[in-house]
């Protein structure tokens, strides 16, 4: 049976300790040498196991100061579903038991974008055709738990009102509203959610550590001649969000 390495034997008798409260949230732990030291590691080791553990969300670095014990943060609720609002206007039930919704966002678009060949190929159109390119930083009571780059297909939207999805009169009123009012009916949305860690950037923009679990979920709308209008690429922290996927089912 192959020896489990070094790191994650160490970082499991850190976790322990941590677990068992040894160190306070928000204590700052024993330098990485004075800890390499006790366990009779090297450094390398040992900075590797506290970088796992930075990983699973139990410990937080701060540049020139230490390692800290994190806080642990309540994983709030987002429902991906078609039916968010009833025909009626009123929230429908699972508004009501989500948390957390995106109350506000910053959004920053550029116009005459050349679609590079990936987004290309989810749009159905040629690898550097103009595209509205906007990003979007969503939050919820002040505090990141969403970005979003969109792209849409300027052939589609040039000379229009809805040329800028954050500008004009259906300025921030959704793709499918925004698609309808230029006589493009929305019918299907396809999302493909993958598992990722966070980068430097989106660690930086969401106010968490880099290698952190994040969600990422591609999303492409199409209309009802089964052509892209929109595709997306959200990012989602798994610390601060639990997304839930709801389908309804068609009755005879």
């Amino acid at each position: 049976m192959p020896r489990e390495a070094p790191y994650l034997a160490v970082a499991e008798v850190l976790r322990a300790r941590i677990l068992a409260g040894e160190w306070e949230i928000g204590e700052r732990l024993p330098s990485r040498a004075r800890l390499a030291v006790e366990y009779g590691v090297g450094r390398n080791v040992m900075q590797r196991a506290m970088d796992r553990l930075i990983i699973d969300g139990l410990l937080e670095g701060r540049a020139g100061s230490g390692t800290y014990v994190r806080m642990p943060r309540e994983r709030l609720r987002l429902v991906r579903s078609r039916h968010h609002e009833r025909r009626d206007g009123s929230p429908s039930w699972q508004d009501r038991r989500e948390r957390g919704r995106a109350d506000a966002w910053d959004s920053h678009s550029e116009v005459r974008v050349p679609a590079p060949e990936p987004i290309a190929e989810r749009l159905a159109i040629s690898s550097g055709d103009l595209c509205v390119h906007t990003h979007y930083e969503f939050l919820a009571d002040g505090q990141p738990v969403q970005l979003s780059a969109s792209w849409e297909p300027m052939a589609i939207t040039d000379g229009t009102p809805i040329v800028l999805p954050e500008k004009g009169p259906l300025a921030g009123k959704g793709v499918v509203e925004r698609m309808r009012s230029i006589g493009v009916v929305i019918s299907t949305v396809v999302e493909v959610p993958r598992p990722a860690r966070a980068t430097q950037m989106q660690a930086n923009l969401l106010g968490i550590g880099v290698g952190d679990l994040v969600l990422q979920i591609e999303r492409t709308i199409f209309d009802t001649d089964g052509r892209p209008v929109e595709t997306a690429d959200m990012v989602i922290p798994d610390a601060r969000r639990e997304v839930v996927y709801e389908f309804g089912v068609d009755l005879p």
